[in-house]
């Protein structure tokens, strides 16, 4: 068993708070050293009390499904000899009242395209199949009641 850590850091830097009229920029800092600007989603919180430059909450579980994706992905085309040279992401989150009728990130749709180069590329059902794989091992996608498609594509080089 692992733990996984975030530090979340918000501080006001005004009078202004109980209006509702304060900044909702604040700062994720990661074990690993990396620090993210974060902020409220623009389409939640309007500017500007919200940063669109910043990452928000909702587009960082969209990245994180398809980044947890993307590694169970690679890892399983290493393991079947196949040679990947590429694998881009345009994943899309969408938001919509859940069946408790709360909002919530309802769908998640994966568009990897992925390339391949060698002598062994994978056909139709061995791509699937590596999606499937991926999407069964994926921590995230086994944390979350989101319904995650996948709708992707591939190429030889």
């Amino acid at each position: 068993m692992s733990s996984h850590t975030a530090e979340i850091l918000w501080e006001r830097h005004d009078g202004r708070f109980t209006d509702n009229r304060y900044s909702r920029v604040h700062r994720w800092g990661f074990d690993g050293g990396a620090v993210v600007a974060a902020s409220s989603s623009p389409h939640v919180v309007r500017v500007p009390f919200s940063d669109p430059s910043c990452v928000d909450p909702e587009e960082a579980f969209v990245a994180s499904l398809s980044s947890c994706h993307m590694l169970w992905f690679l890892g399983f085309a290493a393991r079947d000899g196949y040679l990947v040279d590429r694998y881009a992401d345009a994943a899309v989150g969408e938001m919509a009242k859940n069946a408790e009728g709360r909002e919530a990130v309802t769908r998640v749709t994966l568009r990897p395209a992925v390339t391949f180069s060698g002598t062994l590329v994978p056909d139709d059902d061995a791509l699937e199949r590596l999606h499937h794989e991926a999407h069964e091992s994926c921590f995230l996608a086994n944390s979350v009641k989101t319904v995650i498609e996948i709708a992707g594509s591939w190429s030889h080089q």
